[in-house]
């Protein structure tokens, strides 16, 4: 993809972001940087149709400039790509091509002779059979003329939209925090851990550089036990992403991983439900056992229904993605249907007043208190693990993680 005719007052970088169902996990993200000769390096997009329906599929653009010192910008543009039936040739997916792009087709037939001149802003198609003559006149003075003889292209139209104030702009940025509850009740939880990532890596707890996002210990009868049946999980045991039937969980693991009492196999996606049970490992019961407790249209709400039960439960959400539709709290497991609507968006964690519709900003000075679903003696820390002293070295940490993952 390439990226011409925008001013020279952007960004040198801009953020290009993608979505369709085309796309692996969804979305993925792009830099593209200006060159030396003020143009744009092109960007490489990969997609499938692997397991697709023939028919149209939109592709959904954003490119993002953010200049210290001037207001953001956004451009956005969709697309259609056409995926043809399995058993289509090369030579009907080009002609579904050049009907719906071309808007001058020259063709000769049979011994005739098909003639163009001059002209500006056209894609032509141009076809000559059977002893026939077709005659393009390129010899117009106006513009570059560009050919293409082995690969479809087109260009599409970027519309510059308005970006909300910068008032929302979010006060404390961060993909990982924890809402802590000093005082927990019966069925609360101590942490509330929260990830804002395009795939989640789960896997063993370790203090010093940890291979995973959410780190994971056994909980026995006498508390949280970081050796033993921990030492029994991999370091990246399991992943969970975004897929296009909402969200997956995929084996990377050494000792696999049970999902309602069966082992999927390794490397081998399975789409998350609500109700389904995770256990880590399926070699030896018991050591990690988590509930799906909802599954939401921007993220997954995780429970342990282990000796942890009471220790710890996990948001992980989709990064900048705000929930248009809330569901009912009756559609939810309970434990879910407790706990507070958050979301993340311009790079931190807000927390939704399903009721009001209020958007509140989390922070470490957030009174959380005073929000609807939060319980008196929670506080909202910018760690995703503030119990423990992480040390996380040489791009182990999460966000480097995320911009590697995006």
């Amino acid at each position: 993809m390439e990226l011409r005719g925008l001013d020279a007052h952007c960004a040198p970088q801009l953020t290009l972001r993608l979505r369709s169902d085309l796309i692996p996990r969804g979305q993925i993200r792009h830099e593209v940087v200006r060159t030396t000769r003020g143009d744009w390096r092109p960007v490489f997009v990969e997609f499938s149709s692997r397991n697709k329906e023939h028919g149209q599929y939109q592709i959904e653009v954003d490119v993002l400039s953010h200049l210290d010192g001037a207001a953001a910008r956004k451009w956005v543009c969709t697309f259609v790509i056409l995926v043809p039936r399995r058993d289509a040739t090369l030579t009907e997916i080009h002609q579904i091509f050049l009907s719906t792009h071309k808007n001058v087709r020259v063709m000769a037939d049979d011994a005739s002779i098909a003639r163009v001149t001059g002209g500006d802003g056209c894609n032509l198609d141009v076809t000559a059979r059977n002893a026939g003559i077709a005659h393009v006149d390129l010899s117009a003075p106006q513009g570059k003329i560009d050919m293409g003889f082995t690969t479809i292209a087109w260009d599409e139209e970027l519309i510059e939209v308005d970006l909300p104030a910068a008032s929302e702009c979010h006060p404390h940025p961060s993909v990982a925090a924890c809402i802590v509850n000093a005082a927990p009740e019966a069925g609360e939880q101590r942490q509330i851990r929260l990830f804002a990532l395009e795939e989640c890596m789960l896997g063993r707890f370790e203090l010093v550089d940890p291979e995973a996002d959410v780190l994971l210990s056994h909980f026995s009868i006498d508390g949280q036990d970081n050796n033993g049946l921990t030492r029994r999980l991999s370091g990246r045991h399991a992943v969970i992403r975004r897929s296009a039937q909402g969200f997956d969980i995929e084996d990377v693991s050494r000792y696999g991983v049970l999902l309602d009492g069966v082992w999927p196999g390794k490397h081998k996606p399975v789409a998350l439900r609500q109700g389904m049970r995770i256990e880590l490992t399926a070699s030896i019961k018991g050591i990690v056992v988590l509930g799906v407790s909802a599954i939401l249209q921007h993220g997954v709400i995780l429970h342990r229904l282990d000796q942890g039960a009471q220790a710890e439960c996990f948001y992980l959400l989709l990064p900048e993605a705000r929930p248009v539709v809330v569901p009912a709290p009756h559609t939810l497991a309970p434990q879910a249907a407790a706990l507070p609507m958050l979301f993340h968006r311009n790079g931190g964690f807000w927390h939704l007043d399903c009721a009001s519709g209020k958007e509140t900003a989390l922070s470490p000075a957030t009174a959380l208190d005073k929000l609807a679903s939060f319980a008196r003696h929670n506080r909202f820390a910018s760690e995703p693990y503030p119990e423990c002293w992480i040390i996380r070295t040489e791009g182990a940490s999460l966000c480097d993680s995320a911009a590697l993952t995006a």
